[in-house]
C-alpha cells in the first residue's frame, strides 16, 4: 500500500494540478477536506434508512466501516466514499407496500437480499479483474443499462407520492427549496440541494410545531448501533432475494462509471485497472453491512462532486470521512433525531430524489446518443417503464417477483432477442448504434 506524499507545500493546489490518490495536503487541510466528504454523502445516506426503515446509525456505521474496507481492498489508490445505494430503496420497501419497514423481522428478511446482492457484485468484480468490462458493455448497451437505471427511480414514485400527500405544504416547501438551490448556488452547495432543501423542510416543520421529539431526550448521547441479523433461515426470505439482483447492475453502472470519471480527472489510465477491484470492494462492504444490520453501499457521486471542486484526489481524505462517520454512528440520539423528520419532509425531496435517480438513467442516452427511430431500443424502453411504474409483480407462493425484476428482464430479452431476430430478418428495427453527430456539437448542419 503506498504512502501518501506531501504535495507541493502541503496547503495549495497549484492552478491546473490536482492532488493525486498518492498525495496528500497537509494534515490539517486533509482532515477539513474528510469533513466536507461527510457532509457531501450525509444528506443522501441518511435518506436511506429513513426511507427504509432500517436503523439510521447502524447504516451509518457501515457505510464508514465500507468505506475503510473498500480503501484497503483497491490497495488505497482509488479514492471513494461508500454510501447508502438508493438502487435497493425500492426492493426494501416492496417488502411493506412502498412504506418503510416497520419490524424486525422484515429488516431481517430485506437483509438476506443485501447480502445476495453484494456476494453477487464481488463474484462480478473478480470476473471483471480476470477478463475485463467488455463483457459488460455487451450485456448492458446503454439503451438497456440506462432503462434498469431509471425504471428503479420511477418505480419509487407511488412511495413518494404517499409522504406528499400526507403534508402537502410541506411537502411543497421542501421540494421548491430543493429545486431553487440546485440553481442558485454554485459549486458545492449546489450539489448538496437535496441536503439544504431537507434541512428548509425540517425548519419549516419546526416553526409550524409539524416535528415530534418523542424518544429524543430519552436516547443517550453515546451508544451502540442496533444490529439485525441477516435472516440466512428464513425460506420466506429467500423468495424475496430475486427482487434484490437487478440492483447489481445499478451498482456496477455506479462503480465503473466512478472509477472511469476519477481516471479522468486525475488524467490517469491507469486507474481503470483497478475496476474490478472497486466491484469486490463495494460488493464485500455491502455484504457485511447487510449480514448486520445496514443498508447496501456504493461509490457515491456526491463525493465526487467534491472531488472536482477542491482538485484533491487524496485517498487519505477518505480515511478521515469513513472515521468520522463511525464516530458518529455510535450516537443512538443523531438516529432519533433524523427519525423526527416528518413525512411531508420525506415526500417533497423523494419526489426530486426519485426522479433525479430516473434522469440518470436518461442521461446514460443521451451521453450515448441511443437511436429511438430503432423499435427494437423502442420497445426496451417502452415495456420495461410500464412494468416499473405500474408495479407489476408475479408471486408463486412465497416466491415474489416484482416490478424491477420484472422491468430489468423485460428490457434484456427484449434488446437481446429482439436485436438477433432484427438482424436475421434483416428488418432495420435493431440496434443501429449511437446517432452520428451533426456537425461539431450536433444540431443543424451550418
Amino acid at each position: 500500500m503506498p504512502l501518501w506524499n506531501l504535495h507541493g507545500n502541503g496547503r495549495t493546489v497549484e492552478p491546473g494540478a490536482v492532488v493525486r490518490p498518492d498525495e496528500r495536503l497537509n494534515w490539517p487541510a486533509t482532515i477539513a477536506i474528510g469533513v466536507q466528504h461527510v457532509i457531501a454523502m450525509f444528506g443522501a445516506t441518511f435518506l436511506v434508512p429513513i426511507l427504509t426503515g432500517f436503523p439510521v446509525s447502524t447504516t451509518l456505521l457501515f457505510s464508514g466501516l465500507g468505506t475503510l474496507l473498500f480503501l484497503l481492498l483497491t490497495r488505497n489508490r482509488l479514492p471513494s466514499y461508500l454510501g447508502s445505494s438508493f438502487a435497493f430503496i425500492a426492493p426494501i420497501t416492496a417488502l411493506n407496500a412502498g412504506q418503510a419497514l416497520e419490524s424486525a423481522q422484515q429488516i431481517t428478511q430485506a437483509l438476506l437480499g443485501v447480502v445476495a446482492a453484494g456476494v453477487l457484485l464481488a463474484l462480478v468484480g473478480f470476473l471483471v479483474q480476470a477478463v475485463g468490462t467488455g463483457w459488460i458493455d455487451r450485456l448492458m448497451p446503454p439503451v438497456v443499462a440506462g432503462s434498469i437505471v431509471a425504471l428503479i427511480g420511477f418505480n419509487l414514485a407511488p412511495a413518494a407520492w404517499n409522504n406528499f400527500q400526507l403534508q402537502p405544504e410541506l411537502a411543497t416547501v421542501t421540494l421548491a427549496a430543493v429545486v431553487v438551490f440546485s440553481v442558485l448556488f454554485r459549486g458545492f452547495l449546489g450539489r448538496i440541494s437535496i441536503f439544504l432543501g431537507v434541512i428548509v423542510g425540517y425548519v419549516v416543520a419546526l416553526f409550524t410545531g409539524q416535528v415530534k421529539f418523542d424518544g429524543v431526550a430519552e436516547a443517550a448521547w453515546v451508544g451502540l448501533p442496533d444490529f439485525h441479523l441477516a435472516a440466512v433461515g428464513d425460506p420466506v426470505a429467500w423468495g424475496l432475494v430475486p427482487m434484490f439482483l437487478p440492483v447489481v447492475l445499478v451498482l456496477i453502472a455506479e462503480n465503473v462509471g466512478h472509477v472511469r470519471g476519477v481516471a479522468t480527472m486525475t488524467n490517469d489510465r491507469s486507474i481503470n485497472a483497478h475496476t474490478g477491484r472497486a466491484l469486490v470492494a463495494d460488493g464485500v462492504a455491502t455484504a457485511l453491512a447487510g449480514g448486520f444490520g445496514g443498508s447496501g453501499t456504493t461509490t457515491y457521486g456526491e463525493n465526487i462532486g467534491v472531488m472536482a471542486a477542491t482538485r484533491v484526489y487524496s485517498t487519505a481524505a477518505y480515511w478521515v470521512a469513513g472515521t468520522v462517520a463511525i464516530l458518529l454512528a455510535f450516537s443512538p440520539k443523531v438516529g432519533v433525531i433524523f427519525n423526527t423528520i416528518p413525512a411531508g419532509v420525506l415526500g417533497g425531496v423523494t419526489t426530486a430524489l426519485y426522479g433525479l435517480i430516473g434522469v440518470i438513467g436518461i442521461k446514460i442516452w443521451v451521453d450515448n446518443r441511443v437511436d429511438f427511430s430503432r423499435p427494437v431500443n423502442q420497445y426496451t424502453v417502452a415495456v420495461s417503464f410500464v412494468i416499473a411504474i405500474a408495479g407489476f409483480a408475479m408471486n408463486w407462493g412465497s416466491f415474489q417477483l416484482g416490478a424491477i425484476v420484472l422491468g430489468t428482464v423485460a428490457a434484456l430479452l427484449i434488446y437481446h432477442l429482439g436485436n438477433a431476430i432484427a438482424r436475421w430478418r434483416k428488418t432495420g428495427a435493431d440496434d443501429g448504434g449511437p446517432i452520428p453527430a451533426v456537425g461539431p456539437l450536433g444540431g443543424d448542419p451550418t
